[in-house]
């Protein structure tokens, strides 16, 4: 999972990030009204204005500009005579959102250091017009090509044509733009569709220079570089643990199996939630050349014992009782749980963190419903 800027992204709703072509409504104004013309703010040298629109609000409410990797707030102002307006300077265009009145839905754009102009009405905020910042318009161009295909991008979701279409759209505006910072958004993207750390190397490599120091950029190489451990499609090293009884158990040995090395604890909360659900596919496919090996971070033997009793599950466990230092763990670098790897029968890692549905529909793809 992307951890900062895909978190911030689904708080809002892909439908919003749809650029929406609004109606100018001119009206008659009374002959007896004289207007007096309101001063215009200087953009700032080589930084971003905001000039904002937006109706429904009364005077003084508040107007924030927040770091769509933090969610901090950069820059603040007030609507008023429904106006706003907000300048800075951006080292690099990066992913905003504008947070009217300290409370959601937002307004979302792509920020570079332009004169940006936004009209927005308080009753569809996810609707605003945004205009002005060439990143904005790519990266309206990105979220246009992913709209009709959003649901490709929910955990469980096996449909590998449609997968294949929308992945030549990305990399067709990957290749279109090489120099735009919605870019590496876009390689990542491509990656939650496939999986594939070395097409998304491939993707970020063709990339500017400066594009790939940008915010997102940067994080991209990070997860380029965790990409590569545990990869997908490599075999997954070989590793021995003591079960409850002393007994040393090897990855290996279970070799001809679909095998989930399933990591968890009985102290963690969301590892016995998702227990269940484990249990049940377990069941379903525990004739058909399939099991588990748990492997603990538990540092007490008996918490680990009742848990395994209670939650009824019936498979494998090992476990050195050394908690977040169990050498499985640090050999694979696990630093969350709950977390899995399913391996094939030759002992190719096939599959990484599958919960919920997600688990399910893998396994109903290998072996039937």
């Amino acid at each position: 999972m992307m951890k900062k800027y895909l978190f911030f992204m689904a708080m809002v709703p892909v439908i919003s990030l749809a650029q929406v072509k609004t109606k100018t409504v001119v009206k008659a104004k009374p002959a007896a009204v004289k207007e007096i013309a309101e001063p215009v703010p200087a953009k700032p040298a080589d930084g971003y204005l905001i000039m904002g629109n937006i109706t429904g609000y009364p005077d003084g409410t508040s107007v924030a500009l927040l770091n769509g990797n933090t969610g901090a707030q950069e820059v603040t102002g007030q609507i008023m005579k429904n106006s706003f307006t907000l300048s800075g300077k951006l080292m690099y265009p990066d992913f905003k959102l504008i947070l009217i009145n300290n409370k959601p839905p937002y307004i979302t754009l792509f920020l570079d250091n332009s004169l940006v102009k936004i009209n927005a009405k308080i009753d569809s905020l996810e609707y605003s017009a945004v205009s002005g910042s060439p990143s904005h318009n790519e990266f309206i161009e990105l979220n246009n090509i992913i709209f009709p295909y959003q649901q490709l991008f929910q955990e469980g979701n096996t449909d590998t044509d449609s997968k294949k279409t929308v992945s030549t759209h990305i990399t067709a505006f990957i290749k279109k733009y090489p120099n735009s910072f919605v870019s590496p958004l876009a390689v990542y993207r491509n990656y939650q569709l496939n999986n594939d750390v070395d097409e998304m190397e491939k993707l970020f490599t063709g990339l500017t220079p400066q594009v790939k120091t940008g915010p997102i950029g940067n994080f991209i190489s990070q997860q380029i570089v965790k990409g590569k451990v545990n990869q997908i499609g490599k075999p997954l090293e070989d590793f021995s643990q003591a079960d409850s009884t002393g007994k040393m158990i090897s990855l290996s040995s279970l070799r001809g199996k679909y095998v989930l090395v399933d990591f968890w604890a009985s102290w963690c909360g969301p590892c016995r939630q998702e227990n269940p659900n484990v249990v049940s596919t377990y069941n379903k496919y525990k004739s058909k050349n399939y099991t588990i090996l748990g492997v603990s971070f538990d540092k007490a033997k008996q918490p680990w014992l009742d848990a395994i009793r209670m939650d009824g599950l019936t498979w494998t466990h090992v476990s050195d009782l050394q908690g977040w230092s169990n050498a499985v763990g640090q050999k694979f670098q696990i630093t969350q749980i709950p977390q899995n790897f399913l391996i094939d029968p030759n002992g190719i890692l096939i599959a990484k963190n599958l919960r919920g549905a997600a688990l399910e529909a893998k396994l109903a793809s290998i072996f039937g419903n």
